[in-house]
């Protein structure tokens, strides 16, 4: 096993064990009893509007992939992308390094409808951009129209957080100013880097950051059950849960997730909540993302098959 490997390995068994010892830490306090009644007491209609925030967040994260293809100035059919990108994400948000995860279930699809490795490696970079953009901010907004949840939480006053949110926004309107002057090449060092058309830099801020307005109202969907919260608390809190889970790479966030959250709204955030917010955005979108790669795998299997058989066919004709 190379040394490569080895790192990869023993950072995957460090994030279970993490995951594990905040799972234990939150759950330990509760009975099984206490744990399904609370999940219980979650109206249905929360439970239905928090389903529908989820769906139009993969919706928008389709759209990620989507606008990724057209800055290659590629063209797929966007039932294509929509299939490609919800299985991949759905899987991948579950395993952890998402990054990598999800990029090998899309180069598993994008591969067989003729993109090659390095396209792949440019969505993926593509749509690695649009979350940093999209999180960066929605950040910066809570920052500046909830000031005092933020400050409280990372222990700074109302107006330091409030110009720290406003100087943030220098992030995303730098991309987008770098995308519109900009046409060849941006070098950094070593590296370069393409950066799209000012239209797609646009929509990759404005798109990530609606994903990540979608998720937050997912979660506040969860929470008001429990609460009187405001929704910009609620996006405070999956902002800062989001960037412990990208930090920590734990898979699913399992534990992150719940302690970030159980920090920032702990009234709110009841043992229910959590459990509800992971089954409608982890763990319902990984039971059908799977269902659909089995699916997928058969169709494309049978696919293969009958190419083969046709050509074997065609061969045998020329012979004859």
């Amino acid at each position: 096993m190379s040394l490569k490997n080895i790192i990869w390995n023993g950072l995957l068994v460090a994030a279970f064990c993490l995951a594990i010892f905040l799972l234990y830490r939150i759950f330990q306090q509760y009975s099984l009893e206490q744990i399904v009644k609370s999940v219980g007491s979650i109206p249905l209609s929360n439970f239905c509007m928090a389903l529908l925030f989820a769906a139009a967040s993969y919706l928008c994260l389709s759209c990620f992939d989507l606008l990724a293809i057209r800055s290659l100035g590629k063209s797929l059919p966007y039932r294509k992308i929509a299939l490609a990108s919800f299985i991949s994400l759905s899987l991948g948000h579950n395993i952890g390094f998402a990054g990598l995860s999800s990029g090998a279930f899309r180069y598993r699809y994008y591969s067989r409808w003729g993109l090659t490795t390095e396209d792949v490696a440019k969505i993926i970079l593509f749509c690695g951009v649009t979350v940093g953009l999209g999180l960066i901010t929605l950040g910066s907004l809570a920052l500046i129209v909830n000031p005092e949840d933020a400050a409280r939480l990372l222990r700074l006053d109302a107006v330091s957080a409030r110009l720290f949110g406003a100087m943030a926004l220098i992030a995303p309107v730098t991309y987008a100013g770098l995308a519109s002057f900009i046409r060849g090449k941006l070098r950094l060092w070593r590296w370069s880097f393409q950066l799209p058309r000012f239209s797609i830099a646009l929509a990759q801020i404005g798109i990530g950051t609606i994903n990540f307005m979608f998720v937050s109202a997912c979660l506040h969907q969860m929470l008001s059950a429990f609460g009187d919260v405001a929704f910009f608390r609620s996006v405070t809190a999956y902002v800062l849960a989001n960037s412990a889970i990208l930090a920590t790479h734990v898979p699913g966030g399992l534990g992150v997730l719940e302690a970030t959250v159980s920090y920032a709204v702990p009234q709110e955030a009841s043992i229910g909540a959590l459990i509800a917010f992971r089954c409608t955005y982890f763990f319902i979108p990984l039971a059908l993302g799977t269902t659909l790669l089995l699916i997928t795998e058969v169709v494309f299997r049978r696919g293969s098959r009958r190419a083969g058989q046709q050509a074997d066919e065609g061969a045998e004709a020329q012979s004859v």
